[in-house]
Formats: C-alpha cells, structure tokens, sequence
C-alpha cells in the first residue's frame, strides 16, 4: 500500500513538473505578411544594391525563464527575390545564382541562443543553393507582447549577420577595368520578424 502511494505521488509530481515546464514554453509562427529577409551587396565597388525575400515561413520556441534555451527554424521562398528591377531578379534565380528551379528554399535552423550581458546572438545552421553552414546572428528581441486588433497576441524581432556568398556556391562574377569585380563577396542579412501566438 505505501508502494502505491509513493508510486502515485511521484507520478503527480511528475505531471506538475511537466505541466510547469509547458507552461514556461511559449509557440510562435512567423507572419509572413508582417516578416521579410532584406539583403546588400556592393556594386562595382561603388554603391550598394539592396534587395529582399518576402513568403517568409516558420516557428519559434520560447523559453520565458531560460531565453538561452529556445529555438527558432525559419524558411525563405527564393522566387520572392526582389531588389526592384525585374531582370536582374531573374537573373538572380537562375543557376548563375540561387538556381531557384534546383533549390526553391533556403532555411534556418537554430542551434544556439547565448546571452552576454543581455547581447543575444541566434547560432544555427543556414542553407542556401544546397550548402549549409553554420551562422551567428546579432538578435534584437524578442519585443513585449501586443495584442492586435483581432486578439492575436504579437511579438517581434529583427536579426543582423553577414555571409559570404561564395561559401554558398554564389560564385557568379565579372572583372572591371580597374581590377574591381561587378559584385562584392559579403552579403549583409537584416531580418525583421513578427510573429503570432499559438
């Protein structure tokens, strides 16, 4: 009989603990309707070309007590290029570039949160044209809550790093009179990410 008892106050005790642990997890989906991926590349050596991608799509788990330990995936339809010209982003998602017929999405996975005096850096995995290599990224977030009009619950973040495109198999490239090349390597990466409730 006491074997019964303690059996069945371990497993309340158990389910409370779960029920807690639930509780401190908090499910978010990206709104792509209020989320983009914005980029710029140098030109020529002289100005710099910015564009974006739109259709963002993914979740965030976040810790409430313990940020350090949520996690975040994220995808990106790279037919949604657009850096205002019509041809060069057709141009951008042919197979001299992001080949978006072979490889239609990039993705993020995230593999690490750390926070040093309250300066959060996102660590993942970051795949674009099939390659995939590890990423930090400087977050800015996430905001407070805010109910919006319709009661969905909201929050937001944006998100900086630089990559190099040629990691990714970007290698597309002209030569210059100067010695210049018509694109530069570094791409820098700008998200602005909101965010509903689940």
């Amino acid at each position: 009989m006491q074997s019964l008892r303690n059996s069945a106050i371990i497993t309340a005790l158990l389910a409370v603990s779960a029920a807690v642990a639930s509780a401190q997890i908090s499910k978010w989906q990206i709104d792509p309707a209020h989320s983009e991926a914005d980029f710029t590349i140098r030109h020529m050596g002289i100005s710099n070309v910015h564009g974006r991608f739109g259709n963002l799509s993914g979740s965030l788990n976040l810790d409430e007590k313990d940020i350090t330990k949520s996690d975040v995936n994220a995808t990106v339809d790279i037919a949604t290029v657009d850096t205002g010209t019509a041809q060069r982003d057709q141009h951008l998602k042919s197979p001299d570039f992001f080949d978006a017929a072979r490889y239609p999405q990039m993705t993020f996975v995230s593999k690490g949160l750390t926070n040093n005096n309250g300066q959060l850096q996102l660590i993942g995995d970051l795949t674009i044209h099939g390659v995939t290599k590890p990423v930090t990224l400087a977050l800015d977030g996430p905001s407070k809550e805010q109910a919006d009009p319709y009661g969905k619950i909201r929050r937001g973040f944006s998100a900086t790093t630089t990559i190099h495109r040629q990691d990714y198999g970007l290698t597309w490239n002209g030569n210059l009179k100067s010695g210049d090349t018509v694109l530069g390597d570094d791409v820098k990466v700008e998200l602005d990410i909101e965010l509903i409730k689940q």
